[in-house]
């Protein structure tokens, strides 16, 4: 009969879940389970280790005759595939592999691991080209990740200095071997990612056996890479050397003396650069001068400039002459004129009244009440009594018709 679930009010005693926990992991079976052989002690008939997981920051516990240890020749760092049954001791609660057989994983078997994997990666992308970002000309701080007080770090410090003095850098030292190897960088990696005044990062390791440098073909540790937002330069070994870090990593280095020259620009290069782009300069603005220089001097040479105001005075002459004629030909206009209206008026003058009164003549005008009211023309118009006003030449006088007479010829006088 199956035990009532347990509750705060009917909570079960150790034993029971310390015997329910036997029942499961009796169930497991036997397993086989590869790993990286840490804190191992063999001195016994009995050999205790610990197998830890190369990727992540996970172990367990092995127990097994201490003869396996010893015709392997085990050694801390080295790769195994263990079988055995999981053992759980309900009197520590404490759990355990039982390994009955234990197998070292073969160069020739991790070279395989390592094909299968790149193959993998470059499927899925990772090793594009057009994936991998530019590191910056000049970095405000460089990210190093790499092992404490090793030749790789003074390479990498020495080489960018000598070419930058002026280089910044945040190092942070981590195993570059070793179970704990991968779980260290991927740490220094994300810290590195996350200082905003990183902007590239250079994991950097000396040579070594193809063992020594297998966490740098971790799986997790290139998907880490390749997810950084900061530029990753590799420099891992020499320059045989190709861990898939290699491949995945925004640069490649042949050795971290590379990393170190290519992180940086070499300021004597820089200065000699900016001195012959200072000369380029300079001629291209001394030829540009002259060039305008020329053309100004063109420019002046014509005779609009040479000579600014003969135009002025050869158009004020001919503005003067233009007026002179135009002067000329008024007066003369005026005069023919003045002729001509002297003629009208002197043919006016010897047709006008006047001239025939001096001869003479005089004019008869008829009187009304009102005054003055046109000549007299015919004997007709002025029958007796009528009072007419004859002007002549000095004056006018007044006289009444008494009388009148008709010429014969179509004349006609008047008595006054």
């Amino acid at each position: 009969m199956s035990e009532a679930k347990s509750t705060p009010e009917n909570p079960w005693p150790v034993r029971t879940v310390a015997r329910k926990l036997l029942d499961w992991i009796n169930r497991l079976g036997d397993v086989w389970v590869e790993g990286q052989v840490t804190q191992l002690n063999a001195r016994s008939s009995t050999a205790f280790l610990t197998l830890r997981d190369p990727s992540v920051d996970m172990s367990m516990s092995i127990t097994c005759n201490a003869s396996m240890i010893r015709e392997l020749q085990l050694t801390e760092g080295s790769r195994v595939i263990a079988h055995g049954k999981i053992s759980f001791y309900p009197n520590r609660g404490t759990l355990s592999l039982r390994a009955d057989d234990i197998r070292a994983v073969g160069i020739g078997e991790l070279l395989a691991r390592m094909e299968r994997l790149r193959k993998l990666l470059h499927a899925e992308g990772l090793f594009d080209p057009r994936r991998k970002r530019r590191p910056p000309f000049l970095p405000n701080k460089i990210g190093l990740i790499t092992g404490r007080a090793s030749a790789a770090e003074r390479d990498v410090l020495t080489n960018a200095r000598n070419r930058w003095p002026g280089a910044h850098f945040r190092v942070i030292n981590v195993a570059v071997q070793g179970p704990t190897a991968v779980t260290q960088v991927m740490t220094a990696l994300s810290t590195l990612e996350r200082d905003p005044e990183c902007d590239v990062i250079i994991i950097a390791r000396g040579g070594g056996s193809v063992e020594d440098l297998l966490p740098f073909s971790d799986e997790a540790l290139c998907r880490a890479v390749s997810s950084c937002r900061t530029p990753v330069l590799s420099a891992i070994g020499h320059e045989p050397d190709t861990p898939l870090l290699d491949h995945v990593a925004d640069v490649r280095c042949s050795t971290p003396t590379d990393a170190g020259k290519r992180v940086v620009p070499d300021v004597a290069e820089e200065s000699e650069r900016v001195r012959q782009m200072r000369d380029r300069g300079r001629r291209a603005l001394h030829g540009w001068v002259d060039r305008e220089r020329k053309l100004l001097d063109a420019l002046r040479s014509r005779p609009v400039l040479s000579d600014p105001h003969g135009p002025l005075e050869r158009r004020s002459e001919e503005v003067k002459r233009f007026r002179d004629q135009g002067r000329r030909a008024v007066t003369q206009r005026l005069d023919r004129e003045d002729v001509h209206l002297s003629g009208t008026k002197a043919r006016l003058t010897t047709l006008g009244p006047a001239a025939t009164l001096a001869r003479g003549y005089a004019v008869v005008q008829l009187v009304t009440p009102d005054g003055p009211d046109g000549v007299l023309r015919s004997v007709t118009d002025a029958p007796s009594g009528t009072q007419l006003r004859v002007r002549v030449v000095d004056g006018a006088v007044r006289a009444v018709v008494s009388s009148s007479e008709v010429d014969s010829e179509g004349g006609g006088t008047d008595d006054a």
